[in-house]
């Protein structure tokens, strides 16, 4: 008799369009799993609450209950979640995050044929990102205008610290925006271990340390560190480089990155945030895997989302590298002007479950996916936001284009 391998997954179905992408879906990765494995691998689907569904269900935005069931199963995928308005909880996506210590938020991102681009060649942009998603401004170090620890803050600063340079004191808000070398280091291993595993060529540390020297700065020269100590045999990086260049000249420099190049080890270098934001516009073919902070992820994800069709169409997962906790989230907002119209591309959060598979090892039931959603795709048999943008496209609902999945991964 074969034993079936169950998982069981928790899963938060989210706001707004959240309930019908998760629907679409859910069968799509059921019938992937069931044509992969004939049924000897089975997902044991577990509905957790968070966000609008459940303030209005328990009076929390995210209860207790919910992070139990997470810790219980070490992976859950959700759709996207209100951001309460007002007092409370800030994010229930950051607390999410920062409750469980998923310092990576990983973005694959890539172009799929067919899909419409505001660029000339979204081809060449084939990247992952990876995100510091515990630290930064995203901490939530905040003091208001109007609150007595801002006065005495700045009061600290200007009469302990001697700092001169705040410009309007008495109108000023404050924050604060940690960067640790821990959490940068661990972020920058787990970036250049995939990219490694992975068979990428480069890892890009995107940083703004040239204003921000103590703590981007640091970003960079700790990535640095973590490279050429404890992936010697297996990086070369450009602060190498260099050092060769100083020491031995731009030749000998210039033989010891092709001699790197040629022996397959992955080349570690750096670029300002804003100079790489240009860069990707212009040469993006350049770039495969990127370790940046907090803020600077943010940007970057969603800038690079945009060439290659936007963030409907885009996955991301947070992952503790160490713990093995790992969230995969739709990386959209809710829509709710559209939410119940059938118009939403339930994609993203597809793509996000082909990750969970391959975080699985059940690789076969993501290709069958990503194969799928390539058909689809280059035959335009899309939802509302592509149809609108292609000519003789059919127009599929949500429910539509998941049972046209399903149907094409059967094949």
């Amino acid at each position: 008799m074969t034993t079936i391998e169950e998982k069981i997954i928790p899963y938060i179905p989210g706001d707004g369009v959240g309930q019908e992408i998760w629907q679409a879906s859910q069968n799509v990765f059921d019938a992937a799993i069931t044509k992969a494995y004939n049924g000897e691998k089975k997902i044991v689907w577990q509905e957790i609450l968070a966000g609008e569904k459940s303030f209005n269900e328990t009076g929390e935005w995210l209860p207790e209950a919910t992070l139990d069931a997470i810790h219980a199963a070490k992976i859950a995928i959700k759709g996207p979640l209100t951001t309460p308005v007002g007092g409370g909880i800030r994010s229930i996506n950051v607390t999410l995050r920062q409750k469980l210590d998923l310092f990576a938020c990983v973005r694959p991102v890539r172009y799929f044929d067919g899909v419409p681009s505001p660029v000339k060649e979204p081809e060449k942009t084939d990247m992952v990102i990876f995100r510091e998603n515990t630290e930064d401004v995203y901490a939530g170090i905040e003091f208001a205008i109007d609150d007595p620890k801002t006065k005495k803050i700045i009061d600290f600063l200007q009469n302990e610290l001697d700092v001169t340079n705040i410009r309007f004191p008495e109108t000023s808000g404050i924050g604060i925006k940690p960067i640790s070398k821990e959490g940068s280091q661990r972020l920058v291993y787990a970036a250049i271990e995939y990219a490694i595993k992975q068979g990428r060529k480069s890892v890009t540390l995107v940083h703004k340390g040239n204003i921000m020297k103590f703590t981007e700065g640091g970003f960079k020269s700790w990535g640095y560190e973590v490279a050429e100590n404890s992936f010697s045999d297996a990086t070369f990086t450009m602060r190498q480089f260099d050092d060769i260049k100083a020491t031995d000249g731009l030749k000998t420099a210039q033989n010891a990155l092709k001699a790197a190049k040629e022996a397959g080890k992955v080349i570690i270098n750096d670029v300002i945030a804003d100079n790489f934001l240009q860069q990707i516009l212009l040469y993006p073919e350049r770039y495969d895997v990127v370790a940046t902070t907090n803020l600077n992820g943010d940007y970057i994800s969603d800038a690079l989302a945009a060439q290659v069709g936007g963030i409907g169409i885009s996955p991301g997962a947070n992952i503790n590298y160490h713990t093995g906790y790992a969230i995969f989230e739709a990386t959209h907002g809710t829509a709710p002007d559209i939410a119940g119209l059938g118009k939403a591309n339930p994609s993203s959060l597809l793509l996000s479950g082909v990750m969970m598979f391959e975080y699985l090892g059940w690789q076969e039931a993501a290709d069958l996916i990503t194969s799928a959603i390539e058909t689809a795709l280059i035959n335009k048999q899309v939802t509302s936001d592509f149809a609108s943008q292609l000519n003789d496209a059919t127009l599929l609902t949500t429910q539509e284009f998941g049972d046209h999945l399903i149907t094409l991964l059967n094949k």
